[in-house]
């Protein structure tokens, strides 16, 4: 799928169901989870063979709900499934049963990410994994409604148990990559320092009374000036956040896609652009910007680029593996009032429809049912 790193689907023979592409920058990186996955099938769905002997737990702030759901989830693993150890990231609010973890090469090795809070948990779990492959992510609701969440956390026994007996579906969604330069093109940061996104990287005035002035390349070519208060490079999963509230399109998160937002442009005429993930974008800030550019990167504020610098953006080798809540479908509807339950049809569809409430009518539903008395 991603000319970069991700599964690609093809035609059905069996040479060409999953094929892994490499960017010419990282010919020589290893993905060890190419060979997690076991026959892909339509929409980019995959089984997960391997049961995992490692889990991550990675949460939003311990409250008392978390609290509770993170014990049951410690206990319900440690009783069905003694042999897994279970990792927490190295905070104050460690909870008992769970051993330490911390990022970085030397970092235990993981197979599944367990997230407890909303999409910004998600986001920061991938963080967690910016300089290499992430492991697959099962996510899990607690009150708060995303794109990213698949299940709803009284699922969370049903959810493991198709993990351990190799049902879970997943669905790659892919990352970018970016990496800073100087005005005289010199790398800024050492080595591996290449930042790993879910969503989007932003370019943005900030604080500054003055519109940026940002030279826009694809392949190395230049594309246009843009004038406006700043630029948004999002992949399939982010054109449903920043990108979307500026006017982008809405991209299918199966899709191989770099989509291109500006943020109040200058000219009427300058459209949001879906380029292919093969593109390498690159965003200069023009010599001609009266003030720098803030950078944020999933929300999170990261750089300042002066003129004359500049940033790449590509897609990254490495995208997130998120296992699908068609992993535990039932024969019977259930219904949440908080996240989603289990069912067969493609989950981002049913967001678009509950989350987004797509192509709704303008009449509410109180509105229709004062119509029928």
């Amino acid at each position: 799928m991603l000319k970069t790193g991700a599964c690609h689907v093809g035609d059905n023979s069996p040479q060409s169901r999953v094929r892994i592409f490499v960017a010419p920058a990282q010919v020589r990186t290893a993905l060890h989870w190419q060979n997690v996955f076991l026959n892909s099938i339509p929409r980019t769905d995959y089984r997960w063979r391997q049961a995992p002997k490692t889990i991550l737990i990675v949460n939003k702030l311990r409250t008392q709900p978390v609290i509770l759901a993170i014990d049951a989830f410690l206990e319900h693993v440690h009783s069905t499934y003694p042999d897994v150890r279970v990792f927490h990231e190295d905070r104050p609010d460690i909870p008992h049963g769970a051993e330490v973890w911390k990022p970085g090469p030397n970092a235990e090795r993981i197979d599944l990410v367990v997230t407890l809070g909303g999409d910004g948990t998600i986001l920061h779990a991938s963080s967690l994994f910016s300089a290499g492959a992430v492991p697959p992510v099962l996510s899990f609701s607690m009150g708060t409604l995303g794109f990213l969440l698949p299940f709803h956390i009284d699922d969370f026994a049903k959810a493991l148990e198709s993990v351990f007996t190799g049902k879970a579906t997943i669905l790659n969604r892919m990352r970018l990559a970016c990496t800073f330069y100087n005005k005289e093109l010199g790398k800024k940061g050492n080595d591996g320092d290449d930042w790993q996104v879910m969503n989007e990287i932003a370019l943005h005035r900030g604080s500054s009374p003055h519109l940026n002035t940002i030279d826009i390349f694809v392949d190395g070519q230049h594309l246009t000036e843009a004038v406006s208060d700043g630029l948004i490079v999002s992949t399939p999963t982010g054109s449903t956040a920043y990108s979307l509230s500026a006017g982008g399109p809405i991209v299918h998160p199966s899709l191989s896609a770099l989509v291109l937002t500006p943020i109040c442009p200058r000219s009427l005429s300058f459209r949001p652009l879906v380029f292919p993930s093969s593109s390498v974008i690159t965003l200069r800030i023009g010599d001609k910007s009266r003030s720098p550019a803030g950078v944020s990167m999933d929300g999170r504020t990261s750089h300042v680029l002066h003129p004359g610098e500049s940033v790449n953006v590509q897609a990254s080798p490495f995208p997130v593996p998120c296992i699908n809540r068609s992993s535990i479908a039932d024969a019977e509807a259930e219904e949440h009032l908080e996240g989603a339950g289990p069912g067969k049809e493609d989950d981002w569809v049913r967001d678009i429809n509950n989350l987004l409430q797509y192509n709704a009518t303008f009449r509410s539903k109180a509105l229709l049912r004062h119509s029928r008395t």
